[in-house]
């Protein structure tokens, strides 16, 4: 991240905010106790936020204002290990399972372990997986997919904002809120279905609530997704609820991991406050 420039609280930077928003230049705005300063992440040409910003407080209407070259250069995936690492194992993972065909593999990635006799779902109690140290089993279930539509419409999601997180508050941040929501999500559907399900929906309507509440505890919006984008999962996850998604043949919906991811999200904005006080303060 790079700083722009440094300000009284005095100056309401609101109008700018959204101007760059208008224009899809991610940004921040920190403040302390007796000044505000606007950061901006390295792919961002700084020195034309810089002038553009000169040009506003010299009494220019933005609106007049031409945006004659990009104000930020074609963005490196790498520079959003984070999220591609996110995605890529997801593919990796869903592929190597054969959408839930091999069983033998699922086993070790499962919330629990389990075994299929006959027509029957014979699983060890969730305590046995911390008992055994395999402690990666309450994350990994959101890397299996089981059908094509599934993993693109979720790694769509992780992608537009996760990429969001990790670009505007770093890989760190970004990780907590991955975990905090994975192992929330994943323990909340076990105990209602056991441990054949996966997928990472919780985590997506996790990072989509986190971004939501950030912006609605903040005096100018920090990531900027409409608000309309919260109203619109909420009822998707109420269609779930309905069975409608089901029955027009979506597969079985991990409901719950929803909700809990939902829930999950919420809660990682106080939790992210705590423990990154510095770096996510606005």
């Amino acid at each position: 991240m790079i700083k722009i420039f440094e300000v009284s609280l005095s100056i309401d930077l609101k109008e700018f905010a959204e101007f760059l928003w208008q224009h899809e230049i991610p940004h921040r705005i920190i403040e302390d106790e007796e000044t505000q300063a606007l950061w901006v992440p390295r792919h961002v040409n700084a020195e034309r936020v810089a002038f553009i910003y000169e040009q506003w407080r010299k009494g220019a209407n933005l609106t007049d204002i031409k945006v004659q070259r990009p104000l930020h250069q074609r963005m490196n995936p790498l520079d959003f290990p984070w999220t591609i690492s996110l995605i890529i194992i997801s593919a990796v993972i869903t592929f190597a399972i054969g959408f839930g065909s091999q069983n033998d593999l699922m086993r070790w990635l499962t919330i629990t372990d389990f075994r299929i006799d006959g027509q029957k779902l014979i699983y060890t109690h969730l305590f046995e997986s911390i008992r055994s140290f395999e402690l990666w089993r309450f994350v990994t279930p959101i890397f299996m997919h089981f059908n094509m539509p599934h993993i693109l419409f979720n790694s769509l999601w992780v992608w537009v904002i996760g990429r969001r997180i990790e670009q505007l508050q770093g890989g760190s941040v970004f990780f907590v809120v991955i975990l905090w929501a994975s192992v929330v999500s994943n323990i909340a559907q076990f105990w209602i279905s056991g441990p054949m399900f996966g997928g990472m929906s919780g985590v997506v309507y996790a990072v989509l609530a986190y971004t939501w509440l950030w912006d609605k505890q903040a005096r100018i919006p920090f990531f900027g997704f409409p608000p309309a984008l919260m109203i619109f999962m909420v009822f998707w996850l109420i269609l779930g609820y309905t069975g409608l998604l089901e029955a027009v043949g979506f597969g079985a919906i991990a409901n719950t991991a929803h909700l809990a991811g939902l829930i999950a999200g919420l809660l990682a904005v106080p939790l992210v406050r705590m423990i990154f006080k510095r770096e996510a303060s606005l």
